[in-house]
């Protein structure tokens, strides 16, 4: 189990990294996705290598591979592509703040999928074999996911 754990899926990140999670140690959930998911993971490490290099700085990935049972503990939407091993949470603090960091992905040419800035504190980011570059902001469940990337006073930045 060890040598998978440290399986290198991209120049940056090992199968270890993308699939940490404190909620899963913590209620004693075994995250470890299944071999048919390895591709999809390494389509998601080297995505979020790209945005290292773009940013210039480590990101901190706060979530990535999601197993059903993480997923629904931590409240994830049913159909997650966290659960498909194509999405990551991070934020870059040495770079700036998530709203910079999205901005930052959003005007890049880096193919993926959704960049989503969320509750202002992180950037949600996926992959696919389609890329849509679609851009989104949620700042509460009420008001639900905008178009585009909105600041907190609601004014539309890209």
């Amino acid at each position: 189990m060890r040598s998978l754990l440290s399986r290198k899926l991209s120049r940056h990140l090992t199968l270890a990294r993308l699939i940490r999670s404190d909620t899963a140690r913590a209620l004693g959930i075994d995250n470890t996705p299944p071999p048919e998911l390895w591709d999809n993971l390494r389509r998601l490490a080297e995505g979020l290598d790209a945005v290292r290099e773009l940013l210039g700085h480590p990101l901190k990935i706060t979530s990535g591979y999601r197993c059903p049972a993480l997923n629904r503990a931590v409240g994830g939407v049913e159909h997650s592509q966290h659960c498909q091993g194509l999405a990551a949470d991070f934020v870059c603090p040495r770079f700036g703040p998530p709203l910079a960091v999205a901005q930052a992905i959003a005007a890049s040419a880096i193919e993926f999928d959704q960049c989503i800035l969320e509750y202002g504190r992180w950037v949600h980011l996926s992959f696919s074999a389609t890329p849509r570059r679609r851009v989104l902001t949620i700042y509460s469940a009420a008001e639900g996911y905008l178009e585009g990337l909105v600041d907190e006073q609601g004014r539309r930045l890209a």
